[in-house]
């Protein structure tokens, strides 16, 4: 996949210019992250053809989805994309399986539906309407409705920054099971650092419209290189003094992990801090992440 856009954007701070110009591995999953106003999402919707570049060139596979200079501009419709926002913008007088039959392009098989409500578990929830879902419920529904045409990408917008956590890291299970079973190449836009390391292949920095960095989550949010046996990160829920030493309890997953840590490891992390944890010498390191 390469693309190369050219456009000139209003941001809070004034005026200034995005310029991307890259090329991936397709089945990908790629983080855009940086401050709001950074050129993010408005990425995203030139990739799906709702905003157009000034100047510039997509190719997808074997498809130019867009060039300036051969005067090629395929609508959203023609471009194979799924794309979910933090808005479900569900049709609230469909139901689950209304919503989904309605994003099937003409004449397609609608086993994909049944494929779709086995794999996001939507069988108890698609005769009813979204008016009775829960957040997480009709998030799951758009995702669904994002893949009903087999997209090349699927792009998300902050998807699941307004659901609790719990519900969230459930989402991000389904939203990479979506990610390998269908081959997709995937852009997100997330300000969660757990979030970032737990689903991202590479994350892409922006700043005034550039990519500033490209690089792993690892790479990008440690403070110095680490390597050992095993790395792993979590949130930091107690820190508690232990005679002359302290013990870290952090949560990974679903799992809780105590780790020894010294006055001057301890005195640099709070509840609910991002940690990296990884062995050195046969010793656990723990490494608070930016």
């Amino acid at each position: 996949m390469i693309f190369q856009f050219t456009k000139k954007l209003n941001a809070a701070n004034g005026h200034f210019r995005l310029e991307v110009d890259a090329e991936i591995t397709e089945g990908n999953l790629i983080t855009l992250y940086g401050e709001s106003g950074a050129g993010k999402t408005s990425i995203l919707r030139m990739l799906a053809g709702l905003l157009q570049p000034e100047r510039g060139y997509l190719k997808v596979g074997e498809e130019v989805w867009y060039s300036a200079e051969e005067k090629i501009n395929l609508s959203p419709q023609q471009r194979k994309i799924g794309i979910v926002f933090q808005d479900y913008a569900l049709f609230p007088n469909m139901t689950v399986r209304q919503n989904l039959e309605f994003a099937l392009y003409k004449n397609q098989d609608k086993r994909v539906i049944a494929e779709l409500v086995d794999l996001i578990e939507l069988g108890d929830l698609q005769y009813r309407r979204p008016e009775t879902l829960s957040g997480g419920q009709k998030q799951r529904v758009a995702l669904a409705r994002a893949l009903v045409r087999r997209p090349k990408l699927l792009l998300l917008d902050e998807p699941l920054s307004a659901l609790d956590k719990a519900m969230r890291d459930k989402l991000q299970n389904y939203i990479l099971k979506l990610h390998r079973n269908f081959n997709l190449t995937t852009f997100l836009v997330s300000h969660e650092v757990k979030e970032v390391f737990k689903m991202s292949n590479e994350v892409w920095v922006l700043k005034d419209g550039k990519i500033t960095s490209r690089s792993t989550p690892l790479s990008l949010f440690s403070q110095t290189d680490v390597s050992g046996k095993f790395k792993f990160t979590g949130e930091v829920i107690d820190v508690e003094k232990s005679d002359v030493i302290f013990i870290i309890t952090i949560l990974v997953a679903n799992n809780i992990v105590k780790v020894v840590a010294d006055e001057r490891e301890a005195s640099q992390l709070s509840v609910g801090d991002e940690v990296l944890v990884a062995s050195k010498a046969f010793n656990p390191l723990i490494q608070k992440i930016n």
